[in-house]
């Protein structure tokens, strides 16, 4: 015999399986915008350019390192350079910063919560050059030749 009750609870627990599936998929499509998608910091960093390499296995990516100026320390009386280590989406913007070597640049980018291989190893992401200007190199000094004794 059919009981009446059995469907309408039948009915009743499909309607809040799918209710859930669905919030279960909003929030994991939120998750995933936010954490990959979502560029919560952007900024302008300056210093010399050390070098931009384009390497992978699977993805290959443009990757490039920048010196800044100063230095600073996680730990008391140690000094460490400032590096800054980003990815570059546009192999224009790679290909310009890589006949830029050695030279002082400003780049902007963008930073993210969450790497993704196919954009970078990095989660700081330059989507464009600001200046370039040539590095300021200091004069080697020429002291007066000395004369053996």
């Amino acid at each position: 015999m059919n009981d009446p009750n059995k469907s309408i609870r039948r009915k009743g627990f499909k309607k809040f399986r799918n209710a859930l599936l669905a919030f279960l998929f909003i929030g994991l499509g939120l998750f995933v915008g936010i954490r990959y998608y979502y560029p919560y910091g952007e900024g302008v960093k300056t210093g010399q350019l050390n070098y931009v390499v384009y390497k992978g296995i699977l993805f290959k990516t443009y990757e490039g390192k920048l010196i800044q100026s100063g230095f600073w320390s996680n730990k008391p009386g140690g000094i460490q350079s400032n590096e800054f280590t980003f990815s570059i989406a546009d192999p224009q913007i790679a290909e310009e910063l890589m006949r830029a070597g050695g030279q002082i640049v400003d780049l902007h980018y963008k930073e993210y919560f969450g790497i993704l291989p196919w954009r970078g190893y990095s989660k700081y992401i330059v989507d464009a050059i600001v200046h370039i200007s040539p590095s300021v190199e200091t004069p080697v000094e020429t002291y007066p030749p000395v004369t053996p004794e």
